[in-house]
């Protein structure tokens, strides 16, 4: 029997090499495409970044120089315009009092990129592909298009931005509709640039995260928050006198930061390093750099986040849309009319905000708001492309062109927004990201199951497996952040008071908790929860390793086959 094989290899004496215990299970090499490529298939790593030599040193900063990239690109999907308008929403709902949420949220963040690059880093394979690896092929198919969908989504939304910042940048004389036209052009030509080199593509990113530091800072220097506020916000977790409306806006906060598509896109940025996956302190080396990385981009996204939350929380924060108007008519602005003259709260989004600093401090506040949204949109949209494309090519082992790639996503992102963006007007158009971000929250589980799921299994990572702590905290974490992203969901769709969209959700929900559940099921299984191990007692009839349940061969080794 195969299952009798594969417990008799796995009771052999594994060879070592480089002072590293070895079995058929330890390396997993990426699969050969079956067909021939007829023209060069060029991908983010096709030139990998040499990682410089060092004796006995705990720590090289040179090093750290040649990990820096990966995590920064990374660090983007933090500061997307989905995340600038949940930032500015949250500080003119609750002012400062959920700034400890968006830390949280951001460490959780990190602890899950950790994982991803953790995973890239010692099996040299991202997270689509391992998923395609070890899934049956239905449940891999609907994968691919939960994350598909998480990624178009978030296309939407940088588009949008994109769209709205052009619009404020020519004073309206860029039309919504030719905004968002735009951004189809301006996407390809930054494409191109990778063809000058990685470093050179890495370097452009850190640019663009640079403006968007430079602009959302001036904002924060020119209205001068509280800077006591602030760290009490920061740093104690509870929101006095918060309602039903900030305790939305917190489970929005945690929905916006974590994106499925990023945890994907982690996991395969890191293999454009030169890192010797058969010597285990190489491997171990590369994973703390990465970490260490990681935690700085993170640290810096957390602080633009921070300026756009502390500058509406301070201008803005308990506003009433009547004080807001006649500021706006005092100073001339064409805009007043987005304000009704009434004593309700003031409601922004990305479009309003810009038009609300422009009021209150002056047109060089309107344009610089305005920079630092296509900085965001612009960078969100390109690591966008990247996640798609590595998702395609893992799930699907199908490998198109870049240029093939950008025009399908981009196509299917780009035409509701222009028919928005051309019969509707702005409002309807932020309005969309709403949906949008319940969309990405309801795909988190089919990102984070899979990689606490590859993560735990010996199997695959060997020695790097995660620990028990690790095991326990990541799927309480798991657990956490789904079930804040589903209250986000049923939120949403009980706002919508239409009982045919009940009646539809709830049939969606059905199906969707039927695959969730496979899901944790499998993944309950990686985590040693043998009691759940049905398919090798029914199935085989013999006791397995848990590691084992899950997985197909990870290499083709013609040593250890039968």
């Amino acid at each position: 029997m195969k299952a009798e094989q594969d417990g008799d290899i796995l009771e052999e004496d594994s060879p070592e090499e480089n002072g590293v215990q070895r079995n058929q299970y330890s390396t997993i090499s990426p699969p050969a495409s079956p067909e021939v490529q007829e023209e060069p298939f060029s991908t983010y790593y096709e030139d990998k970044v040499p990682i410089p030599e060092s004796v006995n040193q705990v720590f090289s900063f040179r090093k750290l120089w040649a990990f820096t990239g990966p995590g920064f690109l990374m660090s983007i999907a933090y500061l997307d315009p989905g995340n600038i308008e949940s930032d500015l929403q949250s500080g003119a709902k609750a002012g400062f009092k959920l700034l400890w949420v968006l830390l949280v949220a951001t460490i959780i963040g990190l602890l899950l990129q950790r994982l991803a690059a953790r995973l890239g880093v010692v099996t040299g394979m991202h997270l689509a592909e391992v998923c395609n690896r070890q899934y049956p092929t239905v449940p891999r198919i609907i994968l691919w298009m939960m994350v598909e969908l998480a990624i178009i989504g978030s296309d939407m939304q940088e588009v949008i931005g994109c769209a709205i910042a052009l619009n404020l940048l020519s004073v309206g004389r860029i039309p919504l509709w030719a905004g968002v036209l735009i951004t189809i052009t301006d996407t390809f030509v930054f494409l191109f640039l990778d063809k000058y080199g990685l470093r050179k593509l890495e370097a452009f990113f850190g640019f663009l995260i640079t403006v968007m530091a430079i602009s959302f800072g001036y904002e924060y220097v020119l209205v001068k928050p509280d800077q006591g506020e602030l760290l009490k916000g920061m740093f104690v977790p509870y929101c006095a006198g918060c309602g039903p409306l900030q305790l939305e806006q917190a489970v929005g906060i945690v929905g916006a930061v974590i994106m499925p598509h990023n945890i994907y896109l982690h996991s395969a940025l890191v293999k454009s390093r030169d890192i010797d996956r058969k010597n285990k302190k190489d491997v171990k080396e590369a994973n703390k750099y990465f970490f260490i990385e990681s935690t700085v981009a993170l640290f810096i996204s957390f602080l633009i986040n921070v300026f756009v939350v502390a500058v509406f929380a301070q201008a803005f924060y308990n506003k009433t849309n009547m004080e807001v108007n006649a500021v706006c008519n005092a100073t001339g602005s064409p805009h007043t009319d987005l304000f009704p003259l009434n004593n309700g709260t003031l409601e922004v989004d990305i479009y309003k905000g810009g038009v609300v600093l422009g009021c209150f401090f002056g047109p060089a506040a309107l344009y610089i708001w305005a920079i630092g949204i296509l900085a965001a949109g612009q960078s969100s949209t390109m690591t966008g492309t990247y996640s798609g494309q590595f998702v395609m090519e893992g799930f699907l082992n199908l490998r198109w062109s870049r240029f093939a790639r950008v025009l399908l996503t981009r196509s299917i992102a780009i035409t509701p927004t222009l028919l928005v963006a051309i019969f509707q007007d702005v409002q309807h158009l932020t309005g969309m990201n709403d949906f949008l971000n319940v969309l990405q929250s309801m795909q988190l589980p089919f990102a984070l199951i899979p990689i606490l799921t590859f993560t735990s299994l010996t199997s695959i990572m060997n020695d790097f497996a995660n620990g028990m702590v690790w095991k326990i905290s990541g799927g309480i974490v798991i657990l956490l952040v789904c079930a804040i992203n589903m209250y986000f969901v049923v939120v949403y769709v009980t706002s919508l008071n239409s009982v045919l969209l009940y009646v539809v959700a709830a049939l969606l929900s059905v199906a969707y908790l039927c695959f969730v559940g496979y899901l944790a099921w499998h993944c309950l299984v990686a985590l040693g929860v043998s009691c759940l191990d049905f398919g090798s007692r029914i199935q085989i009839g013999l006791p397995r390793h848990t590691d084992i349940y899950l997985l197909n061969d990870m290499d083709v080794d013609p040593a250890v086959e039968r």
